[in-house]
């Protein structure tokens, strides 16, 4: 079964979380990031193509429109392969661990994963940036020298900056597995 619900980011954005159950110990949840807009995108071209015409208009150089279009599109791939996150995805599998998944505009994906005996919990942190609380979901590490201590702090939805009620829902979501994974022997 697959649910849908509609939040914001941090910044105000509209995203949506999707919840999918796999199974009683699996799950999947996943914030989609508003797409690209086209009059963006346009906008942020037209204004590079104007200054370029202008210096083209000056210095009489045609080499400075060749430049301009080929920074454009090199820019736009790059923003597209590198920058640009359209869904971040967390697959949480009781028994195996937890797979952290960035889909790029381009269709590229990136995929982290944490076996579950590395995983201490999942928190929601706050941090302050910019004179505002933000709050921010991540995955603690055990650290193995030290029983109660944390070797490192794996922040999620790091794009997608979601606010603190779909964090919520989140959080809940992975605790649920987490609470499974104590209450069943594990097999040693």
């Amino acid at each position: 079964a697959m649910e849908e619900r509609r939040f914001r980011s941090a910044s105000g954005a509209p995203i949506a979380l999707r919840r999918r159950q796999h199974s009683a110990c699996c799950r999947e949840l996943s914030v989609r990031c508003p797409r690209l807009r086209l009059r963006s995108l346009s906008a942020v071209s037209s204004a590079v193509w104007l200054a370029a015409y202008g210096l083209f208009a000056l210095s009489e150089n045609s080499m400075v429109l060749s430049a301009a279009i080929f920074i454009t599109l090199i820019g736009l791939i790059i923003y597209l392969h590198f920058v640009k996150i359209d869904q971040e995805s967390l697959l949480v599998i009781g028994s195996l661990g937890i797979q952290v998944t960035s889909s790029y505009a381009s269709g590229k994906e990136s995929t982290t994963f944490i076996e579950m005996g590395q995983v201490k919990d999942v928190v929601i942190n706050e941090a302050i940036h910019m004179q505002k609380v933000i709050y921010y979901l991540c995955i603690l590490l055990w650290d193995p020298g030290d029983p109660q201590g944390v070797s490192e702090v794996v922040p999620l939805f790091q794009s997608s900056k979601p606010r603190l009620d779909c964090l919520i829902e989140v959080y809940k979501s992975c605790q649920e597995i987490l609470e499974q994974r104590k209450t069943t022997p594990q097999a040693s």
